[in-house]
């Protein structure tokens, strides 16, 4: 129904800005420097590489020496292989685990390159992601601690364990306490070995403090059930969501895991079937779960907990005291609706919001408990572990610390330093404790106000395991040794508390050998080696009890009220949320994760000041003014981002950035937005009143989105409603669409594999991982901030965001219609995600135009690229209609100008062996990892048998979460992608240019009303 309607990739699009207009006129945003080409010279002037190396880089000539040892150190089993040594040119597969997610780690020559997903993990199926698969690069970075350290000074292990082990005799007998403070902990080892440290000196207390916390959820569960948990939840098995901010597939609490659960009632299973779940989203910012939602009601952070209460009072029948009308009526008149949907869906319906108040979560408990949702959406009783901090422990802490309590504190995997509200109470606390030791693994915050640091391992040389839902373990294994002098931080607890054990993988191996292996049905050596090979144990799930509650929330609903009221009386509400890329900002030294755009927003490389673009034009700002943000007593300048769908009244800034220790590729990204949560009622709350003000200063932001022009077609993004699809399949897809086609290509076929893919539209959430996976898989280089400004960014693969309009049951279809909206149409938009790359034309009009023919089809149906062939004239750039060939401006790979993740001597032992490098003047694109399908039919040869459906998967498909991406060979009728490709929602972009692309879409189904259309 909606194949005609308007899409637009930003407001400069829409709005015809005239730098847009003048861009557009060109194929690429700047000539060859064919002067300086000839000349050598390089971006800013000649800067020989080597010496920048010694400041910038990832990699260290330690990696060679670590990855030449026998690995690991102990008998590590390859997935599935065990070879008895490294064999040159052949990947071996070790499992491990992820942020509680069983993977395998692909390693060459005994160095780690790649992370793939584990397809049996119970969690994700295989998924990942950005972060996950951006996790191998830091293992490489040279900005490590490579030593232990002594006020500052480079010390061996001996002193360290010499000195710390007085220090904590003379805190033992004067009595004080000590803390070990960490991020959550789920490993059932390491938690051992904290207990046994807390055994041997019973002052010590573990404290688990996580940046961005889930407090109020599990005090709210400790309320209203009398279990303090946080809950697994079971997004599949929900026929109506509705969230109140809760970003569940970008990143609340698990959202590889929610992705997955999620489209299971939204792909080409679900919707053959005619079963499509109903998501309803209100939130203030425009988050990726928002963007993804049937409907979406922008309210702002005061309103959200009103709208609760209203929900509340919807489907329970009763009012509870000071319970109000919202004055936003498209959220109040949502809200009737959303209430009598979900009493229709009972027993499978889902309620969630993203707040870390204790009174919002208590009220959330209460309405799902009416719908029947616990037992069967919710999940008490088979918990999820990802996230256990408890904020009041910890701000107690630093009281404590404050009065002279406290005489040691241990630091793991935490950073308050940066991440705490106030940063300063920390420092001025830290100043009274007689013991100070961070176990962090590159420069940070904390560790630079620590007497001492004992570097710990990274995951990919440590041992372990993991334990992040009830009944689910993996494990965590070596795939190299220690790159540097580290020491993995459970041996340091184990040595310090003078324990029996004085190795880790001692003490693992024998927690799993009385405790664990038994859970899955394993024992002895043979058990364990069945572990590394498989990766995990399940458990069989506890029976879900069906909870309810009848908590009096008349306190909760006043202190809701209260806040809302304080949060309005203010000029402006500001939220704070997490970035897909940076989360927490633990890993803003990640270049991969830093040059990965923002599903929504498209910027790159730092935060900024969401406002939306009537609000904004109220207050006289444009994007890319800089303003400066105060709440809290606390002040930040960043510049504005002009957000379609962003709640009049408000301003969303992401936490991650504005790192000060970091490495020099995460530091002064962006600015810190952590002091401004506030501690409110046992828990950190994101939201504040705030004010703003126009400094004058402009700063341009790195944003991908329209980058790459289809001047003016509008034939990309196909879309309909259930409603239509149910008595239509066909017509959204435009099927019966006839037009006669000329073709200057001779026929041909491809008689033995044609390699072709099926993305799903519906399937796809924007989230990126694809992105980052592809880097890692295909060497594929990243050009820093200012490149990405010039419009110069390589990614292979990018995720085009479109909006569209939405006004009543009118599709707005033409640009004159567009013009006659009121700005007020401006917060009521749709997103859709579209995956673009090489499209694979059998008519690929690329190849009609390279001089050389650097361009080729093969016989599968492949565009190949021979580099050495490439001279750069860039026709098959100008020609290509897609916009997916990327050109080498400079040699990024290894040019010390750009934050790039291979400036290190040694850091290229990260590439990819399989795939070239690309050099200067080169076009590079999307080769469909034709190094995976060499490798597949190579092992199918080997074993006598033709290649199978699924032998082959590429990068992109292989990560994604959501499966929306199929790749295999269309000859083969049984195969997957040919019966995607077969689905009554299939389109080809720009099809009528008939270039006959490899790569067919499905149309994207919402499940909303005419009205809601």
């Amino acid at each position: 129904m909606d194949s005609n309607k308007k899409y637009w990739k930003g407001l400069e699009e829409l709005n015809k800005t005239p730098e847009f207009v003048e861009k557009n006129k060109h194929e690429f945003a700047e000539p060859i420097p064919v002067e300086e080409v000839l000349e050598g010279g390089s971006l800013f002037g000649k800067t020989p590489r080597r010496d920048f190396l010694k400041a910038l880089g990832f990699g260290v000539g330690a990696v060679t020496l670590a990855a030449c040892q026998k690995v690991p150190v102990h008998k590590s089993i390859p997935y599935l292989i065990k070879p008895e040594e490294v064999t040159p040119g052949v990947a071996n597969y070790y499992s491990s685990s992820y942020d509680g997610h069983a993977i395998l780690v692909k390693t060459r020559e005994g160095r780690p390159i790649k992370i793939e997903g584990n397809p049996n993990d119970l969690l994700s199926k295989g998924g990942l992601s950005g972060q996950a698969q951006a996790s191998v690069l830091d293992l490489y970075d040279s900005n490590r601690i490579q030593n232990p350290k002594q006020d500052g000074a480079e010390v061996d292990w001996d002193s360290i364990d010499t000195f710390i082990k007085g220090e904590l005799s003379a805190i033992k007998a004067g009595g004080k306490k000590i803390a070990i403070v960490t991020s959550t902990i789920n490993s059932p080892s390491t938690l051992s070995v904290i207990a046994d440290f807390i055994a041997a000196y019973p002052t010590a207390k573990h404290v688990t403090y996580d940046a961005v916390s889930y407090t109020g959820i599990i005090q709210a569960n400790q309320n209203s059930f009398g279990k303090a948990v946080l809950p697994h939840y079971n997004f599949d098995k929900a026929d109506v969501i509705v969230s109140f901010g809760a970003d569940f597939l970008g990143t609340w609490i698990s959202p590889t895991e929610f992705i997955g659960q999620y489209v299971k009632n939204r792909n080409n299973k679900s919707l053959q079937s005619k079963k499509m779940s109903r998501h309803i989203q209100f939130e203030s910012g425009m988050s990726n779960t928002g963007s993804n939602a049937d409907v979406r009601i922008p309210i702002k952070p005061s309103e959200e907990g009103i709208a609760l209460i209203n929900l509340y009072n919807a489907i329970s029948g009763t009012t509870l005291p000071g319970s109000k009308k919202l004055d936003n009526l498209p959220a109040e008149n949502a809200i009737a609706v959303a209430a009598a949907e979900l009493k229709a869906a009972k027993g499978k319906a889902l309620v969630v919001a993203g707040s870390n108040d204790v009174a919002v979560q208590t009220l959330v408990n209460s309405i799902n408990s009416l719908l029947g949702s616990y037992s069967s959406t919710i999940d008490l009783d088979n918990a999820s572990n990802q996230f256990i901090g408890n904020d009041a422990e910890f701000v107690e802490l630093v009281s404590d610390m404050n009065n002279g309590a406290v005489d040691g504190v241990f630091f793991l995997d935490t950073n308050p330093a940066y991440d705490y509200h106030n940063p300063n109470a920390i420092k001025a606390a830290l100043k009274k404790v007689r013991l100070k030791v961070s176990f962090a693994r590159n420069n940070e915050e904390t560790a630079a106000l620590c007497n001492i640091i004992a570097p710990n391992h990274y995951y990919l040389e440590s041992w372990g395991d993991s334990n992040s839902l009830a009944g689910y373990y993996t494990v965590v294994q070596p795939t190299i040794n220690p790159v540097y002098n580290t020491r993995q931080a459970e041996t340091s607890l184990l040595e310090w508390s003078n324990g029996t054990f004085k190795e880790y993988y001692a003490y693992v191996r024998d927690n799993w050998d009385k405790k664990l292996l038994a859970l899955g049905g394993l024992t002895g050596l043979k058990g364990w080696e069945t572990l590394l090979q498989t990766g995990y144990v399940k458990v069989a799930d506890k029976t879900a009890t069906a909870y309810t509650t009848n908590h009096d929330l008349t306190a909760a609903a006043q202190t809701i009220l209260a806040h809302s009221a304080e949060l309005a009386a203010g000029k402006v509400e500001l939220q704070l949320y997490q970035s897909i890329a940076m989360r927490d900002g633990k890993r803003a030294n990640n270049p991969w994760l830093q040059e990965l755009p923002d599903p929504v927003s498209k910027v790159t490389w730092e935060n900024f000041a969401a406002l939306s673009p009537v609000y904004a034009k109220s207050l006289g700002l444009e994007q890319g003014d800089i303003i400066k943000i105060t709440a809290n007593g606390y002040t930040i300048a960043l510049p504005v981002l002009l957000q379609p769908g962003q709640a009049q009244g408000t301003i969303s800034v992401a936490v991650g950035y504005g790192r000060t220790l970091a490495g020099p590729v995460g530091e002064g990204k962006g600015q810190n937005a952590f002091p401004f949560n506030t501690f409110r009622n046992g828990a950190f709350i994101g939201t504040a009143v705030a004010t703003i003000e126009k400094t004058g200063e402009q700063s341009e932001l790195a944003q991908t989105q329209t980058h790459h022009s289809y001047e003016g077609r509008n034939s990309i993004i196909r879309e309909t409603t259930f409603t239509e699809y149910k008595k239509n399949p066909y017509a959204a897809s435009g099927h019966f669409d006839e037009h006669k086609t000329y073709s200057m290509w001779d026929e041909y076929d491809h008689p033995t594999y044609n390699w072709v893919m099926a993305i799903d539209l519906n399937a796809c959430t924007g989230c990126g991982a694809c992105v980052v996976a592809c880097s890692a898989e295909n060497n594929v280089p990243v050009v820093g901030k200012d490149e990405v400004r010039r419009r110069r960014e390589m990614h292979w693969i990018r995720i085009d965001r479109y909006y569209s309009f939405n006004k009543g049951g009118d599709l707005v279809t033409k640009e004159s219609e567009i013009n006659q909206l009121s700005d007020a149409n401006m917060d009521n938009v749709s997103v859709v995600y579209q995956p673009m790359l090489c499209q694979h034309c059998d008519h690929a009009p690329c190849e009609t135009v390279c001089p050389v023919l650097a361009t080729v089809h093969s016989s599968e149906g492949l565009n190949h690229m021979a580099y050495n062939r490439c001279i750069g004239t860039r026709y098959c750039a100008n020609n290509c209609p897609y916009k997916v060939r990327r050109f080498n401006w400079f040699n990024y790979w290894n040019d010390a100008r750009f934050d790039n993740y291979l400036q290190g001597e040694h850091t290229q032992l990260v590439l990819n062996p399989d795939v070239v490098t690309r050099f200067r003047g080169v076009m590079e694109k999307c080769s469909m990892c034709i190094q995976r399908i060499q490798a597949g039919k190579l092992k199918a040869k080997m074993e006598k048998r033709s290649v199978k459906d699924g032998d082959i998967k590429v990068a992109c498909q292989q990560t994604c979460p959501a499966n929306a991406i199929v790749f295999g060979n269309v000859n083969d009728p049984k195969s997957e992608v040919a019966q995607a490709l077969k689905s009554e929602r299939t389109y080809y972009v720009l099809e009528e240019l008939n270039v006959q692309p490899g790569i067919g879409y499905q149309v994207k189904v919402r499940n909303r009303t005419e009205l809601e259309a």
